[in-house]
C-alpha cells in the first residue's frame, strides 16, 4: 500500500479493492456483444414473403439473454436479437424504441408489439421466444399474429439477388 498525495491509502492489489469484485461479477453477468462470435441468422415471414432481419443475433445463454440490447445505441435496419427461450422482456435502461415479435415453438407469431419505448414491460406467456427488431419493422413487413416465420443461418438462406428484402 502507498500513500496518495492527500494522505489517504491507495490500494494497489486488485483483490483488495471492493469495486474490483463488483465489476468482475457484473462482467460475468453481462458479457459484451461481439459480432464475430455470434452466428448470424435471417428471419423470413413465410406468410407474407418478407424479410424481418438479415443480421439476427441469437441470445441463447443466460448471460446473453440478461444483457439483451442493453448498452446499445440502436438497431440498424436488418438487425435484430432472437431471445430463446423467453416469454417476457423489459426495456429498462434502453435508449431506443423496438418492435417485439413473440413466437411459439413452431415459429408462429403469437403476439406483436410495435415501437415499445424505454421503461416498459411486455409479455406473452404462450411464447417460446421473442424477436427484438428495429422500430417500424412490423409495419414495414406487415407481420401479424398467426404468421409463420422461418429462422435460418444467414449464409444458407434462399434469397432473391434482385431483392434481398423478399423471401
Amino acid at each position: 500500500m502507498t500513500l496518495a498525495p492527500t494522505g489517504t491509502a491507495r490500494v494497489r492489489d486488485k483483490r483488495m479493492n471492493p469495486f474490483h469484485a463488483l465489476t468482475t461479477a457484473l462482467r460475468k453477468c453481462f458479457p459484451s456483444h461481439s459480432a464475430g462470435s455470434a452466428t448470424q441468422m435471417r428471419v423470413c415471414n413465410r406468410t407474407r414473403s418478407t424479410v424481418l432481419a438479415t443480421q439476427l443475433e441469437v441470445a441463447g445463454t443466460g448471460g446473453t439473454r440478461r444483457k439483451g440490447l442493453l448498452g446499445r445505441e440502436g438497431l440498424a435496419p436488418g438487425e435484430g436479437l432472437w431471445i430463446i427461450p423467453c416469454e417476457a422482456v423489459h426495456t429498462f435502461f434502453m435508449r431506443f424504441h423496438i418492435d417485439l415479435v413473440y413466437l411459439d415453438g413452431k415459429n408462429c407469431v403469437r403476439k406483436v408489439r410495435s415501437a415499445v419505448g424505454p421503461w416498459r414491460l411486455s409479455a406473452c406467456f404462450s411464447a417460446r421466444s421473442i424477436l427484438e427488431l428495429p422500430s417500424g419493422t412490423i409495419r414495414a413487413t406487415r407481420t401479424e399474429r398467426g404468421d409463420t416465420l422461418e429462422i435460418s443461418p444467414a449464409a444458407s438462406s434462399p434469397c432473391n439477388p434482385q431483392d434481398p428484402t423478399t423471401c
